[in-house]
């Protein structure tokens, strides 16, 4: 099984309790809901990865990057600093410390495109609107340094997942199901709520249920402690080949009581994210997936999403779907070349969010 991992110092720095969401900057100072903040993060950092892609930057750099955001507005408001500025710095700071190095000029042609909604084509390197967002990267990276106390280490989930991938063969969709959960996180708050592993494992469990469908062991029993009989009746529909595969990654990762309350927690933000969703409307395939009971969880907690009615046209939408399948609307891929983490070789990343402002 998995060898025991032990946070560095660094890391833990940054790993909160839920109930700091209640005691951020932007909430103490600038009185934005909490529920304000976390659709305005979700946006930000989609906003984030259509930088990253368009650049063609691994999603090991995205993830740092989305990763420093999250932690930039634990110490600073979403009112001083706007998240399209944060975002973009985060993306330049990140071309730098994960070695797939940027011009800042390029950096920023691709952020003055996106707000402006003009082709990249028509922006010359002498236009003064150009100047202006080079400035913009640059002054907010001075804070953005400040805020991060110049730690850059990050450590995501994806890195867990090709570890979990390499140790049990399984199949190409759940693989893709997991990893396109794993992306979705980072619309959430989680990387500053758990560390990678305890993400990881949600991921994978989250994505074993959804492939092998509602009748499989639920959530509650995949990450019981102990381990639930395995002369239990099977369901008939249980596409399991052995009562030790549905608890794969809890073994695994030698989880005890607290990371497994990890687990259950990080499981129940992610299915509350995915439930506070269109699920009318545009993102339709998620209603099998929102209706999945969440595992229960010790402590008591408000919901961190219920809806996103803020702006109905810029909504968030998860693309993982109840088949395990991510949805039509597709983000260029966003690989390129990236070595790290090497497996599975994502086809295309999948976009949570269809059009943030």
């Amino acid at each position: 099984m998995g060898a025991t991992k032990f946070l560095s110092s660094s890391s833990s720095q940054w790993l909160f309790p839920v109930s700091a969401l209640q005691y951020t900057p932007s909430h103490t100072t600038s009185a934005i809901p909490r529920e304000r903040e976390l659709y305005d993060r979700a946006r930000g950092v989609e906003f984030l990865f259509r930088l990253g892609v368009s650049l063609q930057l691994p999603i090991s750099a995205m993830y740092t990057a989305a990763t420093w955001f999250h932690r930039f507005y634990m110490r600073y408001s979403m009112e001083d600093y706007h998240r399209q500025d944060v975002a973009a710095s985060c993306v330049f700071l990140a071309t730098k410390t994960e070695e797939c190095g940027r011009k800042l000029r390029d950096v920023a042609k691709v952020f003055y495109s996106k707000v402006s909604k003009i082709d990249i084509a028509e922006i010359s390197d002498d236009n003064k609107e150009l100047e202006m967002y080079q400035q913009a990267i640059l002054a907010t990276e001075e804070v953005l340094l400040e805020a991060l106390c110049f730690d850059f280490v990050v450590d995501s989930p994806h890195a867990e997942l090709v570890d979990l991938f390499n140790t049990r063969q399984e199949s190409e969709e759940l693989e893709e199901c997991a990893w396109t959960i794993a992306n979705d996180t980072t619309r959430t708050p989680l990387c500053i709520l758990h560390p990678p592993r305890i993400i990881a494992a949600a991921c994978y469990i989250l994505a074993q249920h959804i492939i092998e469908g509602p009748q499989s062991p639920s959530l509650d029993v995949r990450i019981a402690s102990p381990a639930p009989s395995a002369s239990l009746p099977t369901p008939p529909s249980h596409n399991l080949s052995s009562p030790e595969a549905s608890r794969f990654a809890v073994d695994y990762f030698e989880f005890n009581e607290v990371d497994l309350a990890g687990v259950a927690e990080t499981l129940n933000i992610i299915l509350e994210f995915y439930a506070a969703q269109d699920l009318q409307h545009s993102a339709s395939h998620l209603v099998s997936v929102a209706a999945i009971p969440p595992p229960a969880i010790s402590a008591t907690r408000e919901r961190l999403y219920t809806t996103f009615n803020y702006d109905s046209k810029s909504a968030s939408q998860p693309s993982v779907s109840s088949n395990g399948h991510c949805g039509a609307n597709q983000t260029p891929t966003s690989s390129h070349g990236g070595s790290t983490p090497g497996k599975p070789q994502p086809k295309a990343w999948r976009s949570v969010i269809n059009s943030p402002k």
